[in-house]
């Protein structure tokens, strides 16, 4: 999974990153509500998160190129 992520481009960071927000919010309603399947999908999709989010930054100090 990591090495996937610095394949993606820009955009597509950006769309994965939204697309997880929406499941981080879909899991941790589902916790609240006793329906979670998998406990720890509630961290991997946080961590996920935070990797995109430092991906991202490295393309906003030119770290990275497009």
């Amino acid at each position: 999974m990591k090495d996937s992520l610095n394949d993606l481009t820009y955009d597509e960071l950006l769309a994965k990153k939204e697309e997880l927000s929406r499941k981080l919010l879909d899991v941790r309603i589902n916790k609240v509500m006793g329906h979670v399947e998998n406990p720890l999908e509630l961290r991997y999709v946080r961590r996920t998160i935070a990797r995109l989010n430092t991906i991202i930054h490295e393309y906003a100090l030119k770290i990275r190129k497009n």
